[in-house]
């Protein structure tokens, strides 16, 4: 999880214009729906079930409103500015899922730091949608309680709206930028000096969809787990619902997968530049675990091992979205170590307990309700890997996928790019962050090729690379945050930095607080910019990151898309 440090705070400014003035903004297919003050150092997110109160602020002006950039369009904003504590700089913040909601909790902490901070609901909550769900039968609401009984009712969500679905693409999170640093504009006596973005999961794809289509928004971009290769991502959801449903047998039961992890833990740890006696493994590319070793001997039962069925299920777990027919992979698989029966976390344990895989909305878009339908020919169950992947792409691909590996007018302006990825995400592949950056460093003209990085062997493509995008692997963290590793870490600061006075960040120090709960601190370690890794130097405790150097790494397998897929 990335945490906003408090930035240097510029002097106070003097407002050009009263926040409430801002209600007769004239902005270009937009309206300003209301602008108030809130000096109370707290806000009680709307529609919060129970009420969820962020405490904290400083005085803010909370300005909302909606652009119509179509007329099927209705994308929500909200830019909050502080009133006394503006560091001189614009935030933009992403969200997660198919969004539908503005996300509070990224606003309250970009004006904490002193931002003007902006986020938006993607244009996606006039159609229903929620993080999880966007034309399935969970838009009714949280998707565990359809587990228990509620019944599903399936819509359309985007089928039908496809200026909706670029809104939701990339045109809302531009829109939402270039409003609101006007409202910024209009209501300090002096413009920005520089812009950020900031975004995990979805906010990871709006934060690459804007280093690719919009190169001029930010001078600094920010982005964790990208969900960039969103088709298919989104296959690889569907793939791994069907895998732990192809039979009755194939179900893993609770308490299995963290079973599963404590193998892979034994076998693994400490072999891959951490300590012997971390929970959680620093590179799983140099784990070999085999779930076949837990497979069920003698008068063993589950849930003590798995059965040949589940053995299955967990080798195609970490396999991968394969193509039946060709072999070719349509989406890299996950990583060894990510293993969870926290539902929570979005992985295998959350999405096999769904009467219908989560995040597939996406293909109602395409085939329309009867998607949800089993007797239909296109459904959840029936999806073909092969024959039914194109049809996806062809509708979809060219606007939700931000897989284009040409920065150069994002890197000529001097735009800065850090990116990172828990290394246990059970939700969003670890891969997929390498495999975008090994293609940056490749040159996509030139292919996705498998990318060496030994010294003066690469002809400086990773040096060049590193002078504008620096990724960071996080080890032992799952989807964004939490997680048995060190997961609590501000990379908006070294970014800042490196913008703003060229120092470039090669380490980022992570927290794990004791229960995942502040303040008490359970151990650091150093984030290393890719591809070197944190070593243990072997004497002094493990618990200190101080004790742990970053060195070259440099051999690892990367599972990597077909061509056509990827990177």
């Amino acid at each position: 999880m990335s945490l906003f440090a408090c930035l240097a705070i510029a002097s106070t400014p003097a407002m050009a214009t009263p926040c409430t003035n801002l209600q007769s903004l004239q902005l270009q297919h937009a309206t300003i729906t209301s602008a108030t003050d809130n000096t109370s150092g707290t806000f009680v997110v709307p529609n919060s079930n129970p009420p969820q109160t962020i405490t904290g602020l400083p005085a803010f002006c909370r300005v909302a409103a909606t652009l119509t950039p179509t007329a099927d369009s209705s994308i929500k904003i909200e830019v909050w500015l502080p009133e006394t504590t503006w560091n001189g700089r614009f935030l933009g913040t992403g969200g997660g899922g198919f969004q539908g909601v503005i996300s509070y909790n990224e606003l309250a902490s970009g004006i904490q730091a002193g931002f003007a901070a902006t986020n938006s609901d993607l244009g996606t909550g006039v159609s229903g949608c929620n993080s999880l769900f966007c034309g399935s039968a969970g838009n009714m609401g949280n998707p565990l309680a359809i587990e228990f009984g509620d019944p599903p009712n399936p819509t359309a969500g985007l089928f039908g709206h496809p200026e909706r679905i670029k809104d939701f693409g990339y045109r809302a999170i531009h829109l939402m930028t270039v409003r609101g640093k006007e409202i910024a504009n209009a209501f300090y006596p002096r413009n920005p000096g520089k812009a950020y973005f900031a975004g995990c999961s979805t906010g990871g794809q709006n934060a690459l969809m804007e280093a690719q289509r919009f190169p001029d928004d930010y001078d600094g971009i920010l982005a964790g787990a990208a969900a960039f290769n969103r088709t298919h991502l989104h296959m690889a959801g569907l793939a791994s619902w069907q895998n732990a449903h192809a039979s009755p047998g194939r179900f893993i039961q609770p308490g299995q997968m963290t079973l599963i992890n404590k193998a892979v833990i034994a076998q693994c740890v400490g072999r891959d530049g951490g300590a012997k006696t971390d929970q959680f493994l620093t590179d799983p590319r140099d784990c070999p675990f085999d779930p076949k070793v837990l497979q069920c001997t003698g008068g063993n039962a589950p849930p003590a091992c798995l059965t040949s069925e589940q053995v299955t299920t967990i080798q195609k777990y970490y396999a991968g979205t394969i193509d039946p027919v060709n072999g070719d992979v349509i989406n890299p698989g996950s990583e060894r170590g990510n293993e969870t029966d926290n539902v929570l976390a979005l992985g295998l344990a959350f999405q096999e307990r769904l009467p219908e895989p989560a995040f597939d909305g996406l293909f109602y878009w395409v085939f329309g309700q009867s998607f949800g339908f089993p007797s239909s020919a296109h459904n959840f169950q029936n999806f073909d890997f092969h024959r039914d992947v194109d049809t996806v792409d062809d509708q979809l691909a060219a606007v939700l996928n931000a897989t284009s590996t040409d920065l150069g007018e994002f890197r000529e302006h001097g735009g800065k790019l850090l990116m990172y990825h828990g290394w246990a995400d059970p939700l969003i592949p670890s891969q997929s962050s390498i495999n975008y950056f090994n293609a940056l460093v490749a040159d996509h003209n030139r292919g996705f090729e498998q990318v060496s990085f030994e010294p003066d062997r690469d002809g400086g493509k990773l040096r060049r690379t590193q002078s504008y995008a620096r990724l960071f692997m996080v080890p032992g963290m799952f989807h964004c945050s939490g997680g048995p590793g060190p997961n609590v870490f501000d990379a908006l600061t070294p970014l800042v930095t490196w913008v703003e006075k060229g120092v470039a960040p090669d380490t980022i120090v992570a927290t794990k607080f004791v229960n995942d709960t502040p303040p008490a601190v359970e151990m650091t370690r150093p984030l290393c910019v890719y591809p070197k890794v944190a070593k243990y130097n072997g004497s002094g405790s493990t618990s200190i990151a101080a004790n742990f150097t970053c060195v070259a790494d440099e051999h690892d397998f990367n599972q990597t898309p077909a061509p056509k897929y990827g990177p």
